[in-house]
């Protein structure tokens, strides 16, 4: 009932939004030949736009779209993570260097599916490892319910800044001052209109604020009632794509972010990439091939002195969804834009 609730909400504070595009557009319209009436019109028209919902997201600045040609094995492997996690396929790939996280974005007015690849983490990654990252980045997509009240929460909070949060132009306020300072005597002080323009605006403000302030509080709380559900759809989602055992470890890797150091000192040494990543595949090897104690004193040390080399003892074979070949196929594909990543790995905090 508390679902239904919220989403009639979200959906009423959009017709909000939706009423006055309408509204502004039918003043317009009927008072074509008055230059107030367009006037009316494109000042509510803007309003609406300010506040309308962001249904599909932007691509990072940084991120870079790989062709099919150059990444068919990784768009392949995106292909299949989707196919397992029963959602859309991602029309494009892409990558960023300093970002460690991979993310399924909805991009552009028809919401485009977009995966981006975090390269400093995937370097990182095991052939499992790599496939749970994926899995993450699929269940961590919200729906359409997620996403309608979460443009009703944007929408409000931009309302809530507009009419409450709005103060006075500092410069303006200086300027006031010091005209007050440098006047006569009271009878050559100026008029207090800008002081009584600016209480009158508050005061509009926080009258037709509170009822969007009231709905603004019983929707996020709401939402955050519904948290517990939405975490459990994610995780049942990325469940049903690999193992609990593989998600807690990229989210602990992400957490912990002890992947990162090794990398650093790797790539200030002079390292190349072969040599950076299988130091990578060895410390993700040490949990499955010793105890948890032996994990954490791996992670620890780090320091890249007792890496497991070109031998392949204690590799990760892989899963169903990426084996060690078609990994090792992917870092192939990856070779020239982990090369331009690694330096800038000491950016990254």
């Amino acid at each position: 009932m508390n679902r239904l609730i919220t989403l009639l909400l979200a959906v009423l504070v959009h017709a909000l939004t939706l009423a006055f595009v309408v509204t502004g557009v039918w003043i317009a319209v009927v008072n074509a030949e008055m230059v107030f009436g367009w006037l009316v019109g494109g000042v509510l028209v803007a309003l609406g736009w300010m506040l309308r919902p962001r249904l599909g997201g932007r691509l990072p600045a940084d991120a870079e779209v790989l062709g099919r040609e150059a990444a068919g094995e990784l768009y392949g492997l995106a292909e299949r993570v989707a196919d397992r996690a029963g959602g859309p396929r991602p029309r494009e790939v892409t990558v960023r260097d300093l970002d460690p996280v991979s993310r399924l974005l909805r991009v552009g007015p028809l919401r485009r599916p977009v995966l981006v690849v975090g390269l400093p983490l995937w370097l990182a990654l095991s052939p499992r490892q790599r496939a749970a990252a994926l899995a993450l980045a699929y269940a961590e997509t919200p729906t359409v319910e997620e996403l309608v009240v979460d443009g009703a929460l944007a929408t409000l909070a931009e309302w809530r800044e507009a009419l409450l949060g709005a103060a006075p132009l500092e410069v303006r306020h200086e300027a006031q001052t010091k005209v007050l300072a440098s006047s006569l005597g009271p009878l050559h002080q100026p008029g207090t209109g800008y002081e009584a323009a600016g209480l009158l605006g508050r005061l509009v403000g926080r009258v037709l604020g509170g009822p969007l302030l009231l709905l603004e509080r019983g929707l996020t709380r709401l939402a955050r009632a519904d948290a517990g559900r939405v975490e459990r759809r994610r995780e049942d989602l990325a469940r049903r794509v690999v193992p609990a055992r593989d998600l807690a470890e990229v989210r602990g890797l992400l957490a912990s972010g002890r992947y990162l150091a090794p990398m650093q000192a790797a790539a200030l040494r002079g390292e190349g990439v072969p040599a950076i990543r299988e130091q990578a595949l060895a410390r993700a090897a040490r949990p499955s091939a010793g105890s948890e104690k032996g994990a954490e004193q791996g992670a620890e040390q780090g320091s890249g002195q007792d890496f497991v080399r070109s031998s392949g003892r204690g590799s990760d074979a892989g899963s169903e969804l990426l084996g060690a070949a078609e990994s090792h196929r992917i870092d192939d594909e990856l070779l020239r834009h982990y090369t331009r990543a690694i330096r800038g790995f000491g950016l990254i905090v």
